[in-house]
């Protein structure tokens, strides 16, 4: 719903506002801004670029562009032609970057493979089809990782019970692949597991602002949103100094 009202104000211009001169441009351009966007989204900055005269419109790691009278607004990305750089994602990733070390790993099952020396955080979903046949191909050829998995439980109720029975399984580990790339679920919880972090994983995606799983984090805080092959795994790896 949120995109269709921002998709049909792309369609048609702004209505320009008269605004003192006292009032910084950025400040302005927030406070046009912000309520034209509907279901009470909050604008968390509004800065200027040194492209075209645009100005970057900072809401939910996500960015759009308007001009300095805030009458146009601009969905899409920014590319240097010059250079062949996407401006946008550059931007997008530099926001939507993380400080690893912040992640609470208490709260995710470990597995190390080989030396362990790289580090990957991923979300994933016991439902999610795709984070499944990620496990089965990708991450199963994967190795000289330490791979912290957070069950994120966002596509059903059911995915808080298997995540939740997975957790109090003896040996997690096992219980998770057995799921994820045979399709063997795990036995019920036993009634003395009743603390589990379902809900502090699903705050922390939600703080994090994952949309959908499997997302992956590197140790340079940096994230890839969807599955990946090994190949672009390993070159991403590659580039990150651990």
């Amino acid at each position: 719903m949120r995109k269709s009202k921002i998709a049909l104000l792309l369609l048609s211009a702004l209505v320009a506002s008269c605004v003192g001169a006292e009032t910084p441009v950025e400040e302005t351009i927030k406070k046009l801004i912000e309520p034209r966007l509907g279901d009470g989204i909050k604008v968390d900055s509004v800065k200027a670029t040194p492209y075209g005269g645009l100005y970057e419109i900072r809401f939910n790691g996500e960015i759009l562009y308007t001009d300095k009278s805030a009458t146009y607004l601009f969905s899409g990305h920014v590319y240097d032609a010059v250079n062949s750089v996407d401006l946008t994602k550059k931007r997008l990733d530099e926001i939507n970057q993380i400080k690893f070390s912040d992640l609470p790993l208490q709260h995710a099952l470990k597995t190390v493979k080989g030396d362990g020396k790289r580090v990957i955080a991923v979300f994933e979903d016991p439902n999610c089809g795709y984070c499944k046949r990620f496990r089965q191909t990708t991450m199963k050829d994967l190795d000289n990782v330490t791979v912290y998995t957070f069950m994120y439980n966002i596509l059903s109720d059911d995915s808080f019970v298997k995540s939740k029975n997975i957790w109090c399984a003896p040996d997690r580990n096992k219980a998770w692949d057995d799921w994820m790339l045979s399709g063997k679920a795990a036995p019920a919880a036993p009634a003395g597991c009743a603390s589990t972090p379902n809900e502090a994983v699903v705050e922390l995606g939600h703080k994090l602002r994952i949309n959908g799983t499997p997302a992956i984090f590197f140790a340079d805080g940096s994230r890839i949103p969807g599955a990946i092959d090994l190949k672009a795994l390993e070159a991403k790896l590659a580039s990150i100094k651990q």
